[in-house]
C-alpha cells in the first residue's frame, strides 16, 4: 500500500543575515493510512519546521527542496490558492500556541462552523449545528452554550479542543498536531490527548504528532522518528526505539527522563554539550561531540539512515554495536566542594526550618466608576499549613490557578498575606518591618521559573551574580571577585564567561546562573518555582542532578513547585498536593505515588504520561471533567465535588478536613481510599472508574 502522505529528499534553507540556517536536511518518510508518526527532539531539531513545510506554511526567507505529497497530489509549489483548499480538508494542523490562531471577535461556535461552510455545500445554520457536535466529540461541557463564548472566556486547554474540533471538522485524511499539549497542566493534557484520539478516530484520519514529551508518543503513536540537527537520526516501531534503540542520542533522551513509575533517587544522566549551530555544519556526524562512543570515522563521515533491523532506521556508524538499556552516558561531574565541606555540617534533625499555619491570602475585586468599591475577593490561598524541615525537599503540586506560587510569594513576604503565621527558624515573618526583613531574605533566596526573564539582558553575568553580594554585603574587590568565580564553578559553569550576557548562553545554562545568584548569599532555603518546565529533557536533567548536589554539599532545604509530577518524585522528600487553595493530601514521595487517597492526587498521578509503551497500553485514565472552579465563588463544602467522580451528598454541605489517616499521611477526603494509577505498584488493582 503507498503511503497516505508521502516526503521526500525535503530540505528546508532559511536566510538570515548570519548565515544560510538548514533547518532540514534530505528528510525522508511516510505515512500510512490510520498510522500516527510522533516526531521527537530537542528544540531546534526542526520538528515543527517540516510540518509548515508540508504546509506551506513557512516565511517568505524560507527556501524548500524534495517532494511532499498527500494522496498522491504534490504539495510543494503549489498555488495559495491550491493550498488552502488542501488545508483543512485533506491536511489539517493543531497549531501549539491556540490562542492565536483564534480569531479574539469571534465566538467558537462561529469560527468552527465558518470551516465547514467555506469548503462544503452547506447552509450556515447546518454547519453551526455540526460545529457543536464537534465541539461535544472533542469533550466541551455544555457544547449549546459554550459555542456561544469567546476565545478568551476559555482555559488553555478548552481552547485547544476547539482547535481540534475545527481540525476535524471537514473529515481530513492527516491531522498534523504541533506539541499540542505545551504549558498545560497534566490532568488538561490527559483531555487534551483523548481529544486527539476522538479526532482520529472519529475522521479515521492518519496523525503526525510533533513533542519533546517521550511519554505521549509512547502513548499514542505506532511510529517515532526522532531528529537531531535537521535530520532523522532514528525511525522505526514505537517499541523498537523504546525498546531496542540503536542510536545514541536517542538512548541519551531515554536515559534523562525522571520515571513516574520509578522510586528511584539515581542521578539522572543527561546528554553534555547542546545541539551544533544549523549555519556551516562541520563533517561528519552532528552529535559527534556529544557522544560518548564517538570514533574517528565519526568525526569525518555523516551517517545515513541505514537498517537496525525490520522497519527500523539508524543513524549511527556503530548501531550495531550498541545495547538497548544500557547506559551509555555518565551522571555527570559532581560540583567542587563548597565551604563548608559536607564532614563539617551538623547533623540533620528533624526540625522545621520553615513553618506555615493557617496561611491565607486573598485579592480584593473592586468595582465602580467613580468610587472604588469592594466587589468581591480572589481566594487564592485558603488556610495553607506546611512544614519545611532542613536539608528537606517538600514538593508542591498542582493545577495552574491552584495558588503554588501566591502561597510561595507569601512564605518569602514578596506578598502580604492576609491572615495565618509564617515562621523562619521560630522567628514570626509576617510582622516583620521592611528592614528587618531585608536582613532575614539572605537566607531565603528564589530561583524562577523563566531564566531568561529573571535576568537583566543589559548586565552581564557576572555582574548579575555579584548584585546580591553588593546589595546585602559591603563589597569587597579582593575577595568579592574570587565569591563570584567560587560560585561559577559550583553550578558548573567557567568563570572566564562572566562577562557574557544572558542572551549568550543556552537555557540551562541561564538557569544555572539564576541558581549562582541565588546562592551568593549562602542562604539556607531555595524556592524553586517550575525551575525546569521551560527546559529541553536533557538540559533539565542536569540542573536537576545540580540541584541534588548542592543540597548535599551546602545543606541547603527546598521548596519545590512544579507540574511535572515525574521530576517531583525523583527530587522530593515530601509531597503537598493542593486544589483550588487548599492542600488536600500531604505525606512522603512513596506514600503520596504508591498510594495515593485523594481523588484528585489519584487523577493528577493517572494524567502523567509514562516512557513506556507497554505500561501506558496497561493503563487506565482518569478523566477530569470541565476546568477549575473560579477562585472568587469556589464551591461549597468540598472544593473539588464538581468534578470528582466519587462526590457524595455530605460533600456539598461540609468541607472535608486535612486529617492524618496514619503514618503521617493527612488527606482532605470524606470518601478517601488508597489505589494505584499504574500497572505493579501497590494496590494495583483497585483504580478507580
Amino acid at each position: 500500500m503507498s503511503p497516505l502522505l508521502e516526503v521526500k529528499d525535503l530540505n528546508v534553507t532559511f536566510r538570515t543575515r548570519d548565515g544560510d540556517v538548514r533547518a532540514v536536511r534530505d528528510l525522508t518518510f511516510g505515512l500510512n493510512r490510520g498510522e500516527t508518526l510522533g516526531i521527537v527532539g530537542e528544540s531546534g531539531s526542526g520538528k515543527s519546521t517540516v510540518a509548515l513545510a508540508i504546509l506551506g506554511l513557512l516565511p517568505k526567507n524560507a527556501s524548500v527542496t524534495g517532494s511532499a505529497t498527500a494522496a498522491g497530489r504534490e504539495l510543494l509549489g503549489l498555488r495559495e490558492r491550491d493550498l488552502a483548499r488542501v488545508r483543512g480538508s485533506v491536511i489539517a494542523y493543531v497549531p501549539q500556541d491556540p490562542l492565536s490562531s483564534l480569531n479574539p471577535a469571534f465566538t467558537v461556535g462561529w469560527q468552527v462552523a465558518e470551516t465547514i461552510w467555506t469548503r462544503r455545500e452547506m447552509s450556515k445554520e447546518a454547519a453551526y449545528r455540526r460545529g457543536v457536535e464537534l465541539l461535544e466529540a472533542v469533550g466541551i461541557p455544555r457544547a449549546a452554550e459554550q459555542a456561544r463564548r469567546f476565545p478568551h472566556e476559555f482555559s488553555g486547554g478548552m481552547r485547544q479542543r476547539v482547535v481540534i474540533a475545527i481540525a476535524m471538522a471537514n473529515d481530513p485524511d492527516v491531522i498534523i498536531a504541533d506539541e499540542p499539549t505545551t504549558a498545560l497542566d497534566v490532568t488538561i493534557q490527559a483531555q487534551v490527548l483523548e481529544a486527539l484520539r476522538a479526532a482520529r478516530n472519529q475522521s479515521r484520519a492518519s496523525m503526525i504528532l510533533i513533542t519533546h514529551d517521550l511519554g505521549i508518543v509512547a502513548g499514542l503513536a505506532d511510529r517515532i522518528m526522532v531528529m537531531y540537527a535537521g535530520k532523522p537520526v532514528e525511525a522505526g516501531a514505537v517499541d523498537d526505539i523504546f525498546f531496542r534503540s540503536r542510536m545514541p542520542y536517542t538512548l541519551g533522551l531515554l536515559g534523562s527522563l525522571p520515571r513516574l513509575d520509578a522510586d528511584s533517587h539515581a542521578r539522572l544522566r543527561p546528554i553534555p554539550g547542546a545541539p551544533p549551530s544549523l549555519i556551516d555544519l562541520p563533517p561528519g556526524c552532528p552529535f559527534v561531540s556529544r557522544c560518548p562512543v564517538a570514533i574517528g570515522r565519526c568525526a569525518k563521515e555523516e551517517p545515513a539512515l541505514r537498517a537496525a533491523g525490520p522497519e527500523h532506521g539508524s543513524a549511527c556508524h556503530r548501531s550495531g554495536e550498541l545495547t538497548a538499556g544500557a547506559p551509555l552516558f555518565a551522571t555527570g561531574e559532581p560540583p567542587p566542594p563548597a565551604a563548608p565541606a559536607p564532614a563539617t555540617l551538623p547533623a540533620a534533625e528533624d526540625r522545621p526550618i520553615i513553618g506555615v499555619t493557617d496561611l491565607v491570602k486573598h485579592y480584593p475585586i473592586t468595582g465602580g466608576r467613580l468610587v472604588r468599591r469592594r466587589a468581591g475577593e480572589v481566594h487564592a490561598v485558603c488556610g495553607v499549613s506546611l512544614e519545611l524541615r532542613e536539608r528537606e525537599t517538600l514538593g508542591l503540586v498542582g493545577e495552574s490557578g491552584c495558588g503554588k506560587s501566591t502561597t510561595a510569594r507569601s512564605i518569602l513576604q514578596l506578598l502580604a498575606a492576609t491572615s495565618g503565621s509564617v515562621r523562619f527558624e521560630g522567628q514570626e515573618l509576617t510582622t516583620q518591618t521592611r528592614g528587618q526583613l531585608r536582613a532575614l531574605r539572605q537566607h531565603l533566596q528564589v530561583v524562577f521559573q523563566d531564566p531568561f526573564a529573571s535576568l537583566d539582558p543589559r548586565i552581564p553575568v557576572g555582574e548579575i551574580v555579584a548584585e546580591p553580594l553588593r546589595v546585602h554585603q559591603r563589597w569587597n574587590q579582593r575577595t568579592g571577585p574570587a565569591r563570584v568565580a567560587e560560585l561559577f564553578r559550583l553550578v558548573g559553569l567557567n568563570p572566564e564567561h562572566r562577562n557574557r550576557y544572558p542572551h549568550e548562553f543556552s537555557g540551562g545554562q541561564r538557569q544555572r546562573v539564576g541558581i549562582a545568584r541565588a546562592l551568593a548569599l549562602a542562604p539556607k532555603v531555595l524556592v524553586l518555582d517550575e525551575p525546569v518546565s521551560a527546559l529541553d529533557v536533557s538540559i533539565q536533567a542536569g540542573v536537576v542532578n545540580l540541584l541534588e548536589d548542592l543540597q548535599d554539599r551546602l545543606g541547603l532545604s527546598y521548596l519545590f513547585i512544579a507540574h511535572d509530577l515525574s521530576v517531583i518524585r525523583h527530587i522530593c522528600d515530601r509531597v503537598a498536593v493542593m486544589y483550588l487553595g487548599k492542600l488536600v493530601e500531604t505525606g512522603t514521595r512513596s506514600q503520596v505515588y504508591e498510594a495515593p487517597s485523594h481523588p484528585y492526587t489519584q487523577a493528577l498521578l493517572s494524567a502523567v504520561p509514562v516512557p513506556d509503551p507497554q505500561v501506558e497500553r496497561r493503563r487506565r485514565r482518569i478523566l477530569l471533567t470541565g476546568d477549575v472552579p473560579s477562585a472568587t465563588s469556589p464551591p461549597s463544602g468540598c472544593r473539588f465535588r464538581t468534578r470528582c467522580w466519587k462526590a457524595q451528598g455530605l460533600c456539598a454541605t461540609e468541607e472535608p478536613v486535612l486529617t492524618d489517616r496514619g503514618q503521617g499521611h493527612p488527606v482532605a477526603c470524606h470518601c478517601a481510599a488508597m489505589a494505584a494509577v499504574w500497572p505493579g505498584a501497590a494496590g494495583a488493582g483497585k483504580h478507580p472508574g
